[in-house]
């Protein structure tokens, strides 16, 4: 039983080193660390064939290096989450950021890529806010009657009212209107400029005066951490490259005992939201905002499903998730207001 043991361990720690010891593995092992990525971006990157980048990549997931998640026609690879929790495959880890912040030419280059990549994406959703802006309350109607998701949301929100009331990518400011009555104070933050100019005037002519939105980056808040007592994300985490970022900033702003609510959609096949309307992801699994939520701090109390009519083939079934902040747990440090 030893000698198997020893077997085992040699054998897969012969794995990992063949994975991590070749110059194109160690480089997407950089990338990885960095964010999640699809091959084609791998690809575009690294200057690559997708076969040979495939090749590698399925070399990193044997290792357990790596993981992947198929939606659609889209592969997605990240770190894996066992690697975390590994200690031999956590030296690794570490020796990756070592190369990342060592300045290395070739590793430096890759990541001005990367963060290309992101600043590509980021390019497209914008363009899409931008040109459908005027429509877009029209545009979320098309998935499943807003008026029942809203009153799901708000049910399970809780009948307590609350503090400050924080919405994540807030778009028309639709979610600031319908909490309007649970918050003493309300802020809503977008990129989108033509987005915050119809959300103000839509809370204008709702005579709500104690929300306000503003211009901000969702994954990077200037704004003290444990400060709001809801938080939400409403159809919103299907257009980001990293979903799980956001998740971890709308955590870092709940106060001990707040609640996220998200909503977005479950995992689906309508392959052309990609090209019509700019959605990275096709929806998420409950075990996948679960993972969020841990290395978040976060328990999720509630998945509740909403499924369209039968019949309705070109309609998505919406979920929304509860989640709320550790009690007693320092979770993220706090920034300092700009």
């Amino acid at each position: 039983m030893t000698n198997m043991a020893v077997f085992v361990t040699l054998d897969t720690s012969l794995n990992v080193f063949r994975a991590i010891g070749e110059e194109t593995r160690l480089r997407m092992m950089a990338l990885l660390m960095r964010g999640e990525l699809t091959v084609s971006e791998l690809t575009n990157i690294l200057g690559q064939s997708q076969p040979r980048v495939s090749r590698h990549l399925k070399i990193l997931a044997y290792a357990g290096l790596a993981e992947r998640h198929r939606e659609g026609a889209w592969m997605f690879y990240r770190i894996a989450a066992a690697a975390q929790d590994d200690p031999s495959l956590n030296a690794v880890l570490k020796a990756v950021s070592a190369v990342i912040a060592s300045g290395d030419r070739i590793v430096a280059r890759d990541g001005e890529r990367f963060a290309q990549s992101r600043k590509n994406r980021a390019v497209v959703a914008a363009d899409y806010f931008r040109e459908n802006a005027q429509e877009w309350n029209r545009l979320r109607r098309l998935h499943l009657p807003e008026s029942h998701i809203e009153e799901r949301m708000i049910e399970l929100a809780g009948d307590d009212k609350v503090g400050l009331f924080i919405d994540l990518g807030t778009g028309t400011g639709r979610m600031l209107e319908i909490f309007a009555d649970r918050y003493d104070a309300g802020v809503g933050y977008d990129l989108s400029h033509e987005m915050l100019a119809i959300a103000r005037s839509n809370l204008e002519q709702a005579d709500i005066a104690h929300a306000q939105v503003r211009h901000g980056d969702l994954f990077s808040l200037a704004l003290e951490g444990e400060s709001a007592d809801i938080v939400c994300l409403h159809q919103v985490l299907h257009f980001l490259a990293e979903p799980a970022g956001a998740v971890r900033e709308a955590a870092r702003l709940l106060k001990p005992g707040g609640r996220l609510i998200i909503s977005d959609f479950a995992p689906h096949d309508l392959e052309f939201l990609r090209d019509e309307h700019a959605h990275r992801r096709l929806g998420f699994s409950d075990d996948e905002v679960r993972e969020w939520c841990s290395q978040s701090n976060l328990d999720l109390v509630t998945a509740e499903t909403l499924s369209p009519a039968s019949g309705e083939k070109k309609k998505l079934t919406v979920k929304i998730w509860v989640c709320q902040a550790s009690k007693g747990v320092h979770r993220l440090r706090s920034r300092s207001a700009a």
